[in-house]
């Protein structure tokens, strides 16, 4: 096949473009940092709060914000697949460090949260825009003063588990202070 050919078969009928807005992050920053974990969890799935650009860049919502437990979904489309034609790992590793780290949230008052320090996948089946509604669970394991725990799982649309997850989170921030 020759460059030319090569050149051809990406013609101007296959591009695709993908618009995504956003909420400029410092004021919902602010906003969220006067309510409790699960109050700001809550606000984003009620959509009092607007979610993170992290979540509009990939396209996953907050679905369930209970103490120690999230769910976010995300419905796969073919911006998020590599040249294989699978979604990109990091598609689930994003899923799941935030999952994850929210659920850890769900359990702080205000003005504490926490920042990823290491994170571990193992993946186990692949998964495609073929794959239906993604769903990932992030679970508190263990909450600590210093360092925090957490397990996740990605699901794909039949509830088949295609990615298993841990990770620790650096606690950082004060409680803020009763007036």
């Amino acid at each position: 096949m020759s460059t030319a050919d090569i050149v051809n078969l990406f013609s101007a009928a296959e591009r695709r473009e993908r618009v995504v807005d956003w909420q400029a992050p410092g004021a919902v920053a602010k906003a969220a940092a006067a309510m409790s974990g699960l109050e700001a969890m809550c606000a984003i799935r009620d959509g009092i709060l607007p979610p993170p650009p992290m979540a509009r860049l990939i396209g996953f919502r907050l679905r369930i914000a209970e103490p120690g437990r999230i769910v976010m979904e995300l419905d796969p489309h073919e911006s998020l697949e590599n040249t294989i034609g699978l979604l990109h790992g990091a598609t689930a590793a994003a899923l799941l460090d935030t999952a994850m780290g929210c659920a850890i949230s769900t359990m702080l008052p205000a003005g504490q949260g926490s920042v990823t320090l290491d994170l571990k996948l193992t993946y186990l089946r692949p998964l495609s825009v073929r794959s239906g509604t993604i769903s990932a669970e992030g679970k508190l394991v263990k909450l600590g003063r210093q360092s925090s725990y957490a397990e996740g799982f990605v699901r794909d649309g039949a509830g088949h588990l295609a990615v298993h997850a841990t990770a620790t989170f650096s606690m950082i921030g004060e409680p803020a202070k009763a007036k």
